[in-house]
């Protein structure tokens, strides 16, 4: 599997076979305007800045609820929870995307506004990597993030919705996150095909394009 990051929420996960967005935005965002094809597109939220499922070019399974579903041999999970941490009065709600495919488990935590409860952390379960929101004030802060990785016990963290120079939005880089963690791994794009047993978590920041 390939992972590359697009800017903000939108992930292109590439497996042998199939490719997967997460989160799509429009242009406002700050990052380049999405220019792939893809077989399913996830949306955690219904915000301008992760549901432009219309950039997507192909003809994509579009995701945008809670429940199961099943693309070929694509195993993908919605999970509800909210947008702030007063169960969506001010941002409504967000859906946390389980994806299971090449024998591995990836969560992306959409705009999580709160940290998760023990039924949440049950339901998702074991996962291999995890996608999550540091930058703060539409999401959780860095501090809670670090709060959640330690609860779910991921092997591969990838931060995202951070500040960086391409968008305006006020909210942290992604330093206030990392600073975390002894050690950090920066990287154009990841490419994993198996997790071993003894694979030890690691802190991944990956590159965005630019204009």
């Amino acid at each position: 599997m390939k992972i590359r990051w697009l800017g903000h929420a939108c992930f292109l996960l590439e497996t042998e076979k199939f490719k997967i967005i997460t989160d799509p935005f429009n242009k406002e965002v700050g990052y380049p305007v999405i220019n792939v094809t893809a077989d399913v597109v996830t949306i955690s939220h219904d915000h301008w800045d992760h549901n432009a499922a219309q950039l997507v070019g192909g003809s994509p399974m579009i995701i945008d609820q809670e429940g199961s579903f099943t693309y070929q041999e694509i195993q993908i999970k919605g999970i509800g929870s909210y947008h702030d941490d007063v169960q969506g009065k001010k941002r409504g709600t967000n859906i946390m995307y389980k994806i299971s495919t090449e024998g591995m488990t990836l969560l992306h935590l959409g705009d999580l506004g709160h940290l998760l409860s023990d039924q949440q952390v049950r339901e998702i379960g074991e996962i291999d990597i995890l996608f999550l929101p540091v930058g703060g004030n539409y999401t959780i802060d860095a501090r809670e993030a670090y709060k959640i990785t330690e609860l779910l016990k991921p092997r591969i963290i990838i931060p995202m919705h951070f500040k960086t120079p391409a968008i305006s939005f006020d909210i942290d880089p992604v330093e206030a996150f990392t600073g975390y963690f002894e050690k950090v791994i920066k990287k154009p794009f990841l490419q994993i095909d198996e997790l071993s047993p003894d694979y030890s978590t690691q802190v991944i920041v990956l590159d965005y394009p630019v204009n």
